[in-house]
């Protein structure tokens, strides 16, 4: 501001002279008034300046300076200070607004990618949710194999044992083990089995079990 006053004082200063010369001069073309101002330079004096070219010159030098005096005056620090405050808050409104305008794009792709994910998350919940109601489908299937399983294994012990009654019908008279009709040799205990010997043997199983019988 000091710049400012001392710049524009000694701009209307000059302007001040400049405009006292334009007056000498004017009054020297048109009233034939002798020119006084000059007088006081000299150097110029001695140069016999024309009276046209020192209005010229002096109005010249007037508007000039009148001019740069109004620029100077009318310049507002204050004003250009606040329009450069101005400038630079819509430099970075507009830097923020492509910020935002990119981080919107960001926010998209990923909102875009919530709803894959949340569409890929339902398809593997409705996956689990099949693959539970098959589990429970093959439970049954499977509680059912067990069972027959358990029971042809009983079958086959049952047939196990029909074979053993079926197949050996004659006890050892040595070592009372089961053994079949056409052996002649215990495996057990390597007694001889005759013919007789099983018959006698059949006949006193089969009184055996009549007198069982008769006794109930």
């Amino acid at each position: 501001m000091r710049k400012k006053g001392i710049a524009i004082w000694v701009f209307t200063t000059l302007t001040f002279i400049s405009l006292m010369h334009l007056i000498d001069a004017a009054s020297a073309l048109f009233f034939s008034n002798p020119i006084q101002i000059l007088q006081l330079y000299p150097f110029i004096n001695q140069l016999q300046i024309s009276t046209d070219l020192y209005l010229y010159a002096a109005a010249s030098s007037t508007a000039v300076l009148w001019a740069m005096t109004c620029l100077v005056a009318f310049d507002n620090p204050v004003e250009e200070f606040l329009n450069k405050i101005l400038s630079d808050a819509k430099k970075q409104t507009t830097t923020e607004a492509q910020l935002l305008e990119s981080k919107s794009e960001v926010f998209d792709l990923m909102y875009e990618t919530i709803e894959s994910d949340s569409e890929t998350l339902a398809q593997v919940k409705d996956l689990m949710r099949n693959m539970r109601a098959e589990v429970k489908d093959i439970q049954p299937i499977k509680e059912t194999m067990e069972k027959t399983r358990t029971e042809l294994s009983s079958l086959k012990r049952e047939i196990k044992t029909l074979e053993e009654k079926l197949l050996f019908t004659i006890v050892c008279p040595a070592c009372g083990k089961m053994l079949r009709p056409d052996f002649k040799l215990c495996p057990y205990c390597g007694e001889n089995i005759t013919l007789q010997e099983k018959i006698e043997k059949i006949e006193k199983m089969v009184m055996a079990k009549d007198a069982s019988r008769l006794g109930r």
